[in-house]
């Protein structure tokens, strides 16, 4: 598999401007399904429950391309659902089944319910029964609910969920698609750039807004210690700590921007990858620790446990389980100048970071960031009527509005995958 570094590998469809840049958007209903938590009656071991709620379209029924719910060999009446910690207030919600042609078919009835606080309740409503598409019921009035479950009762075959989707009403809470006026021109620039440019803008389903929507709305590092020094435990916390609040600088820009579902997204590093065991100063089992596996002439992390290596979000041979996977690595090389980012990860230098780890913009690291969630580089063009940003290395040291707007015009563009 071909590691990406700065930009990620992006299709051009052209979009006509004057369609980017609505002036006064609807108010658009938001799917909260993708923050809530998934269980089920019982899932097949090859599948995964998470699938029901992890933002993506299937392309037909007979999906093979992304994560499944299932219940083969099981029949009978069975259900999964999605818990909230808040009570949501709902007023639809789409299914989309799972049928294989085989084991596994549309159910010969469904329905959903809700959490009463002691028991579940039927919500009264038309059932729809297609395949290839979701299946919505609207509510007569809206459902206030903890969890909403989904019960299928089989024919003679399995039955299963793609995609649930649980929408509550739009309001005018948060803030949608409204920049300054003086950053119209230049963001239309930059899209356009970038569909003009990345092979595969639209395809690609890696990006690190596809790894925190994975997540539910959190984000796993690995870092690769790329250098003969010994590190102590203090030293380890502060990394951690480091990138922790590097990473919610971009985090913070989208926090009630519209429709996004995390108020913060919180960052985990569960392992280290190192040359020689004896350099990582802790006998704690606070992270993995992988020895001598060695790749572009560095350490590197289990790619069993990689989402860069396992992109189907499934973690099958990772020691410990999907729980120990991580989604990005922070690559941290001995007497290495500037950086470099993508979906996999950012590089830097391990002196440079070691330098700045109480520094309130490690700026390298926060341009890189910005790759990885699909920002560009600007080395040979500047967007009109801007001058200084953090995407354009080197003139400026912190992440500005205009960065902040280029960031979250990824996600207007991106959203829809994830049923928002």
């Amino acid at each position: 598999m071909q590691r990406r570094v700065r930009r990620l590998a992006i299709l051009p469809i052209l979009l006509l401007s004057g369609l980017l840049l609505p002036a006064r958007p609807a108010l658009a209903d938001t799917n909260v399904a993708v923050t809530a938590t998934p269980a089920a009656s019982y899932t097949s071991p090859w599948e995964s429950v998470a699938a029901i709620n992890d933002g993506i379209t299937p392309p037909s029924s007979n999906d093979t391309a992304n994560r499944r719910w299932g219940t083969w060999p099981n029949t009978g009446s069975q259900w999964a659902e999605l818990t909230w910690a808040a009570a949501q207030p709902l007023i639809s919600a789409e299914v989309y089944f799972f049928d294989d042609g085989g084991g596994v078919r549309v159910p010969a009835s469904w329905k959903l319910q809700r959490w009463t606080g002691s028991t579940y309740a039927d919500i009264p409503g038309t059932y729809p029964m297609a395949v290839n598409a979701f299946n919505k019921v609207t509510f007569a009035s809206a459902v206030s609910t903890t969890r909403l479950r989904v019960v299928l009762q089989s024919g003679p075959a399995s039955v299963g969920l793609l995609e649930v989707r649980a929408w509550t009403a739009g309001s005018s809470g948060g803030t949608g698609w409204n920049p300054p006026a003086s950053l119209v021109t230049p963001l239309n620039e930059v899209w356009q750039h970038q569909e003009s440019t990345y092979p595969n803008l639209y395809g690609f389903r890696n990006y690190g807004w596809d790894q925190v929507m994975a997540n539910r709305g959190s984000i796993n590092y690995c870092v690769r210690w790329d250098s003969s020094a010994s590190v102590t435990a203090a030293q380890r916390d502060q990394i951690h700590a480091t990138l922790a609040r590097q990473f919610k600088k971009w985090m913070d820009v989208m926090a009630g921007h519209n429709g996004w579902p995390y108020s913060s997204v919180p960052v985990k590093v569960v392992g280290w990858a190192v040359r020689d065991r004896a350099q990582l100063q802790w006998s704690d089992t606070s992270v993995d620790v992988y020895v001598n596996d060695i790749r572009e002439n560095a350490p590197q992390c289990a790619e069993a446990c990689g989402r860069f290596f396992n992109q189907s979000g499934t973690y099958p041979r990772c020691p410990g389980g999907a729980s120990h996977h991580y989604d990005m690595s922070l690559w941290l090389t001995a007497g290495f100048g500037g950086g470099a980012g993508g979906d996999w990860g950012q590089r830097i230098g391990s002196e440079y970071y070691l330098s700045n780890l109480d520094a309130d913009n490690v700026h390298i690291l926060l341009h890189e960031i910005g790759h990885s969630f699909g920002l560009d580089d600007f080395y040979d063009w500047t967007p009109t009527g801007v001058c200084c940003f953090l995407m354009k290395a080197g003139s400026a040291s912190s992440i500005t509005e205009f960065d902040a707007w280029m960031f979250r015009d990824w996600w207007r563009h991106l959203k829809s995958r994830y049923g928002l």
